[in-house]
């Protein structure tokens, strides 16, 4: 279950914004609340949250230097940032750290409620993001994105190894297939792609392993299979090479966050 904290030392105002989201959130979502920054601190140090609801003007702590103190954290919430004052400079520092909303008190319950939705859903959309970088090998998407500038027989090389995964791939076969002399075509790969053959075949096999993971409940013998592994103990070896985990220590790591891609 998700968290929003919200952060106001006026009590009025704290209850208020927590009984309107609770009522919105019908039970979806764990409504906490804090009476002061400092507060706030103190329950973030044992406790994650999802979205920051806070006042600006509080003692000790104001709502902009929790914000900037959260920003450190590995996965820093999402923040809507609530003010009695239409000031310039604070509407102008919450957009600097990233505010997703900065609302005027005294509050409309429908553009809180929609506030937050729009922070919920830019959480969301991080977290996507978030987990398409782990996906993806860096060095493979940087091919990708060169992919245009590269000529047509190294395009149909990557064509030619995407579809033919599971199968027993060898540079000459894809030479051959080319039509190419094999020490040729190493060169010119390893020219266009800055990858040898073998490292960008091992780093898309690997790729394809990483989506199985994810998407599927395939076994790790059966996955190793499908991307042209003999053995499940060879596959994982290369795996740990490339990755630094086992095939089983990076699904696991992704089902313990809920990271499933759909």
């Amino acid at each position: 279950m998700k968290t929003i904290l919200i952060v106001d030392d006026e009590p009025r105002t704290r209850q208020g914004i927590r009984k309107t989201l609770e009522a919105w959130s019908l039970g979806r979502y764990r409504i906490e609340t804090a009476s002061s920054g400092v507060e706030a601190l103190s329950w973030l140090q044992q406790n994650d949250v999802n979205l920051l609801v806070t006042d600006i003007r509080m003692p000790e702590v104001g709502g902009l230097e929790l914000v900037e103190r959260l920003s450190v954290m590995a996965h820093p919430p999402v923040v809507v940032v609530i003010s009695g004052h239409p000031e310039f400079d604070y509407a102008q520092k919450a957009l600097q750290l990233g505010v997703v909303s900065y609302l005027l008190k005294p509050l409309d319950k429908s553009k809180l409620v929609q506030a937050v939705e729009t922070a919920l859903k830019r959480e969301e959309d991080m977290n996507r993001i978030e987990r398409m970088e782990k996906l993806f090998d860096p060095k493979l998407l940087e091919t990708v994105q060169e992919e245009k500038q590269y000529g047509a027989q190294v395009r149909e090389a990557h064509r030619y190894l995407d579809e033919h995964l599971s199968e027993q791939l060898s540079m000459r076969a894809v030479a051959e297939h080319l039509h190419m002399n094999a020490s040729y075509f190493s060169v010119l790969f390893k020219e266009q792609t800055g990858l040898t053959f073998s490292d960008y075949l091992s780093r898309r096999r690997i790729q394809r392993a990483k989506e199985l993971l994810v998407n599927t409940r395939l076994s790790i013998a059966e996955i190793a299979e499908q991307v042209g592994y003999q053995t499940a103990k060879y596959f994982v070896k290369v795996f740990r090479t490339i990755e630094n985990v086992s095939p089983g220590q990076y699904r696991q790591g992704l089902s313990d966050h809920d990271e499933r891609i759909q």
